[in-house]
């Protein structure tokens, strides 16, 4: 497996570990986030697309397909710079940086592995 493989592929297990928590014990990371918590399903239901999403990253990963891992670079700044804009508008606690910050290393991880592959 190359390297932007890897980082795509366990980038995928960790969506997985953000939605089965969303999915079992949603208000544990929304508290962790300063969030309010909720028992309405949305948050679960997040939580199910957000494993379907660890599931393309952790299978394209897994599958070397190189087209996907350039998207991903994209899709996880857009991630970051999101959350930002979220913090500075006082939608969320700063907290939400971290999560953001996880996309933003992946991002760099991957973007890094496909230059030096080429």
């Amino acid at each position: 497996m190359t390297a932007s493989a890897k980082s795509v592929c366990y980038f995928g297990f960790y969506l997985y570990v953000v939605a089965i928590t969303l999915m079992i014990a949603p208000n544990f990371l929304l508290s962790t986030l300063q969030i309010p918590e909720t028992n309405e399903v949305w948050i679960r239901v997040v939580g199910v697309l957000a494993f379907g999403i660890g599931y393309y990253y952790h299978r394209a990963g897994a599958g070397n397909l190189q087209s996907f891992f350039i998207h991903t670079v994209t899709i996880r700044l857009f991630v970051f710079i999101a959350f930002g804009v979220f913090v500075l508008q006082n939608y969320v606690s700063p907290v939400l940086i971290l999560f953001g910050a996880a996309d933003l290393a992946g991002a760099i991880w991957t973007w890094i592995a496909l230059r030096n592959e080429k």
